[in-house]
């Protein structure tokens, strides 16, 4: 559902930017000099274009993710045959793509919405990429992981 939800979000923005940089009016161009940095016509394409190149590749990378989860949802179903070509090991590597595209597509979806605030000028992007990576760093790695007890061990082993 995660997945699924991301990857609707990336694809919903890139129609948005896609319809920001189509249109007519003034709103193309960010506040006036109000957080400074560069808004010349060059850097305000170049921002745009790589903002929704990065959504692009987070809508595929999620897809993707999505196809192969679906995939082992319905091969995993399959009677075991001897001459079956679905082995265990086959569903561990489809699941492991899954996991990986899933992990690329989030990462590039959370850097395209830092780099969003870009167009605003570099002190935004900066404040927010200070904060995700602290917001990544909690997500990525356990802290104060306590030792099992021995009967939680008997019982991790004594589990049929």
């Amino acid at each position: 559902m995660g997945t699924n939800l991301m990857s609707t979000t990336s694809i919903l923005l890139c129609a948005g930017l896609g319809a920001i940089i189509s249109s007519t009016y003034s709103v193309k161009k960010p506040i006036k000099e109000s957080v400074f940095g560069a808004h010349g016509d060059f850097v305000v394409v170049l921002k745009y274009a790589i903002v929704l190149t990065m959504l692009s590749f987070s809508f595929v990378c999620l897809t993707l993710s999505t196809a192969f989860i679906n995939q082992v949802n319905m091969l995993i179903c399959i009677p075991q045959n001897v001459k079956s070509m679905v082995t265990p090991e086959y569903l561990t590597q489809h699941l492991g793509k899954a996991m990986l595209l899933n992990i690329i597509g989030n990462r590039l979806f959370y850097t395209a919405i830092t780099l969003q605030l870009w167009i605003f000028g570099p002190l935004l992007p900066f404040l927010s990429s200070m904060l995700m990576v602290c917001i990544l760093y909690n997500l990525d790695y356990v802290d104060g992981a306590r030792p099992r007890s021995s009967q939680e061990m008997d019982f991790i082993r004594n589990d049929p």
